[in-house]
């Protein structure tokens, strides 16, 4: 396995999230944006969900 520095790290992260993000902004309709803090036990910490309401 390669050995990760980092910013290695730094930049594989914010290139995966700029990935998935992107086209989901580009298409998303028209609405409010709710970004809700939840508690997931199978990670065992908080994650944000996020709805998009009309």
């Amino acid at each position: 396995m390669a050995k990760l520095t980092r910013r290695g790290f730094l930049g594989t992260a914010t290139a995966a999230t700029l990935v998935r993000g992107l086209p989901n902004l580009a298409k998303a309709p028209a609405g409010r944006r709710i970004l809700t803090l939840v508690y997931d036990k199978s990670l065992g910490m908080m994650r944000a969900v996020e709805r998009i309401v009309p």
